[in-house]
């Protein structure tokens, strides 16, 4: 039961390091596009808003996905 208990703490913090970095990823380019970009092109600043706009819900499935040793069927709550 221990080993168990180790694998599932690393998978979580592994999904959470990479939904934050997604996370910060997408931060930056908002902040890039309309900081930096816009100055030299407001299309290719419009379409990192648009990658930067899938990328939270991405974020999200990856972070809450269940992993193939997750209990979650015989959960009594």
């Amino acid at each position: 039961l221990r080993p168990f208990r180790a694998y599932a703490g690393r998978m979580l913090a592994r999904r959470r390091h990479v939904y934050f970095a997604m996370m910060g990823t997408c931060i930056g380019l908002f902040v890039l596009a309309w900081g930096v970009v816009r100055l030299w092109s407001i299309p290719v600043a419009v379409g990192m808003c648009v990658v930067a706009m899938v990328i939270p819900p991405v974020a999200a499935m990856v972070a809450n996905r269940r992993g193939p040793d997750d209990r979650w069927w015989d959960d009594p709550s």
